[in-house]
């Protein structure tokens, strides 16, 4: 089966491989499946402690609407029963050298603090009395012995070691009957040889905080669309109703921003490529599940391609969908009103008028997640395609890609850096 090294085991202990993978989503993980069914050796390394990336805490995703479910769960059954791939969670890459055959690259194993002899039965979090704060993808409440959710792989629990109080508390102590809970676990440092390195380290949102005039760190009921992804996808497995989150009420008129930070020379000047797709894929889930919600997407190109064409054609049938050519200039609130008022410029007819809205979903443009390593990229700081021989960028490092299209790169790629 895969070889799980969750739990550091092997600190110090150089691993000889043919390639190292460096990002466990989905086009990391598809990469490492496809040559490890060629029959040559992977080790696949991810920051989070969890393999899945983004894509495994959406509701879904475009072209067909898919679910997460749709394309990872048979990825990670092939990981479970592939013996040639090994890979690491909660691991970091501190160093990369050598060349095309022999590289070496430096990892450092984060502590989990829970063993690979737990079996996910809960106990330790039941007993948790601390909690993790909010956050982007996280839900308020979540104690620091946690699992994550999603459909995240493996799905074992994890201490975060920031809001833990060690064995000073021992509550989850007492309850493992398993030996999992290692509290005293320590970071590892681990070094691998690799002939082949793929780089598949995925994308971030840039920083809405960072856009003055929607005041996204303002009004609670400014989010992200990956926020408003993350919402629709929690009510989907927790079988909950939408609720904005300032006062838990189902918002009755939402507003998608378009290019909230993307095609603007004040934060990035290029196109994210996937913002319209989402957002009519958010419009279209609104409409088909709760159709007493209006939705208002206020863009400036709608900016789509192949298969992803169809999302438009259908949002236009919509009744409960509007589609309005305007920048939104500025994000209020009237004193003493719940709703956020939108200063927009409506092109088409030529006007500039304010709109209320009860939540508003900002299109944040997407940015390459680096690797602590010095690698040339564009004046974005995606990946170049054309890296040292051996090194080979895929998916959304090297530019914004959708979900469809970060698989197919990933396929080539590994195609592309296979050993002989």
């Amino acid at each position: 089966m895969g070889n799980d090294q969750t739990r550091p085991s092997l600190d110090g202990i150089v691993l000889a491989s043919q390639t190292l993978i460096i990002g466990g989503g989905i086009a990391g993980i598809s990469a490492a499946v496809e040559l490890a069914e060629a029959g040559k050796e992977v080790v696949l390394v991810e920051k989070k402690n969890y393999l899945g990336g983004n894509v495994s805490t959406f509701n879904n995703y475009f072209p067909k609407l898919c679910p997460p479910s749709c394309g990872l769960e048979i990825n990670y059954s092939r990981i479970r029963s592939n013996p040639r791939i090994t890979y690491y969670t909660g691991t970091s890459v501190e160093s990369i050298c050598g060349s095309e055959g022999d590289f070496k690259v430096s990892l450092a194993v984060a502590p989990r603090l829970i063993n690979n002899y737990c079996t996910s039965c809960g106990l330790c979090a039941e007993v948790c009395p601390e909690e993790r704060p909010a956050k982007l993808g996280r839900k308020s409440g979540e104690k620091a012995a946690y699992i994550n959710h999603g459909l995240a792989f493996p799905m074992k629990y994890s201490i975060d070691p920031e809001h833990c109080k060690g064995e000073s508390c021992g509550k989850c102590l007492e309850v493992c009957e398993f030996d999992a809970i290692q509290l005293d676990a320590k970071e590892a440092r681990v070094e691998i040889q690799v002939a082949k390195i793929i780089l598949a380290t995925g994308w971030t949102l840039y920083d809405p905080a960072k856009l003055d005039n929607y005041a996204y760190s303002e009004y609670a009921d400014v989010v992200t669309n990956l926020e408003f992804e993350h919402m629709l996808a929690a009510c989907t497995r927790e079988r909950t109703k939408l609720s904005r989150p300032s006062d838990g009420q189902l918002p009755r008129r939402i507003a998608f921003v378009q290019c909230a930070g993307s095609r603007d020379l004040n934060h990035l000047s290029y196109c994210s490529a996937v913002c319209c797709s989402a957002s009519l894929k958010h419009a279209l889930t609104l409409e088909s599940e709760y159709p007493e919600i209006q939705s208002e997407i206020f863009y400036i190109d709608m900016r789509l391609a192949g298969r992803n064409e169809r999302l438009l054609s259908e949002a236009e049938k919509k009744k409960g969908i509007r589609l309005t050519k305007g920048k939104v200039g500025r994000i209020l609130k009237e004193e003493g009103k719940e709703a956020l008022v939108l200063e927009v410029e409506d092109i088409l007819e030529g006007t500039r008028k304010e709109e209320a809205f009860d939540l508003v979903v900002l299109a944040m443009g997407l940015l390459p997640s680096p690797v602590n390593a010095d690698l040339p990229v564009n004046e974005h700081g995606f990946y170049l395609p054309d890296q040292a021989a051996g090194i080979v960028p895929v998916a959304s490092c090297k530019r914004p890609m959708d979900v469809s299209s970060s698989v197919k790169d990933a396929t080539a790629s590994a195609i592309k850096s296979m050993p002989g």
